[in-house]
């Protein structure tokens, strides 16, 4: 209904416009035409089919319009909205002194074209510094009110929303981590990791590609898997030139957690007193622990530094040092722990073969 509306009223516009343009016509010509009643229409009807297409693009436009600022966060439609007004404010009273100059009448245009050039420019002013510094001035005012903000549009859950970093989304085991619920609250992928995701998969080189494109592959399975979960937030900033910075700065902003298996952007972030769930040390922390006494199956892969010794591996790579485990060597057997040992390159366990024990 909207549409039509707009298209129709540029219609009658348009065709008044043309009706009445005829008396603009020199009165030596309106006197040479015979039917200025049908000039009129004529006009008339040419003018409303050049408003029909004036008002289709205008109604296409305010169409693009009106879905860019749905999808648009409410904050920075917010801070938008505050930087315009204290542009045009600024402007008004940098501006007002100009009016109280005399002015030859013949150079009285510049007033007005002052105003509306200084308008102009204050008010996109206003609005690249909202898109700026807009978010850390809402923070400043009220450290709640961002996340308030979000809680609001749904982007924010009461619980923590995690910020995917680049690096845990090509790793994939985020996707796992989501389909078994440990994850809470919301997921945000900032749009700069999107456009680092679709760098590498336009890349040159054939691993950052497969790299790339596995990254967007996770994420379209994430987000068909999780929609509600799922946000692609549009949050940038232009003047931060690394992706890991930016991650570190929109994290701290909306009071949420850094979720990557990156470890000097773990250390950065938290030096920022940002907090990070690193996937890795999740990895570290489920790994099985096993005590003395305890069974388990594990193949003899290679011969160990003493003599009989045999060396294993098991699923998540920690190594097994088996005693009397070199005759089994290439084969399987069944093996109890007699003691495990943490080092700085890992866990090692020590067993010796269930048989020999037995006997």
């Amino acid at each position: 209904m909207l549409d039509f509306v707009i298209i129709l009223l540029f219609i009658l516009a348009a065709a008044g416009i043309g009706f009445d343009s005829v008396e603009l016509l020199p009165l030596p010509v309106q006197d040479q035409v015979t039917n200025l009643e049908a000039l009129r229409w004529v006009t008339a009807g040419f003018a409303a089919i050049i408003g029909f297409a004036v008002g289709l693009a205008v109604q296409v436009a305010y169409r693009r319009f009106q879905t860019q600022v749905r999808k648009m966060p409410i904050e920075v439609i917010l801070t938008r909205a505050v930087g315009l007004i204290l542009g045009l404010l600024l402007a008004n009273l940098m501006l007002a002194p100009i009016f109280l100059l005399p002015i030859p009448l013949d150079f009285v245009f510049i007033k007005p074209l002052t105003a509306i050039l200084g308008s102009v420019m204050f008010s996109f002013l206003g609005v690249s510094l909202a898109d700026t510094h807009g978010r850390t001035f809402l923070r400043l005012i009220n450290p709640n009110s961002l996340e308030s903000i979000l809680v609001a549009e749904g982007t924010l859950k009461p619980a923590s929303s995690k910020v995917l970093d680049t690096s845990c989304i090509i790793d994939g085991r985020i996707e796992e981590l989501l389909n078994t619920g440990f994850i809470e609250g919301q997921i945000l992928v900032s749009q700069f990791v999107l456009q680092e995701l679709q760098t590498l998969a336009d890349a040159a080189n054939e691993q950052k590609r497969i790299r790339g494109r596995r990254g967007l592959d996770i994420l379209k399975r994430m987000q068909e898997a999780f929609p509600d979960r799922l946000v692609i937030h549009p949050a940038d900033y232009e003047d931060i030139h690394t992706v890991d910075a930016k991650l570190v700065r929109f994290t701290q902003e909306i009071n949420g957690t850094l979720l990557t298996n990156d470890y000097n952007l773990s250390k950065v972030a938290n030096l920022q007193k940002v907090p990070v769930l690193n996937v890795n040390d999740l990895a570290q922390a489920l790994r099985p622990i096993y005590l003395p006494g305890d069974s388990l199956d594990v193949k003899i892969l290679k011969e160990g530094k003493e003599p009989a010794q045999g060396i294993g591996y098991l699923d998540d790579g920690t190594m097994v040092v088996v005693e009397e485990g070199r005759k089994h060597l290439g084969g399987e057997l069944r093996v109890v722990v007699t003691s495990a040992l943490q080092t700085s390159a890992g866990r090692m366990i020590f067993a010796r073969p269930q048989a020999s024990l037995v006997s």
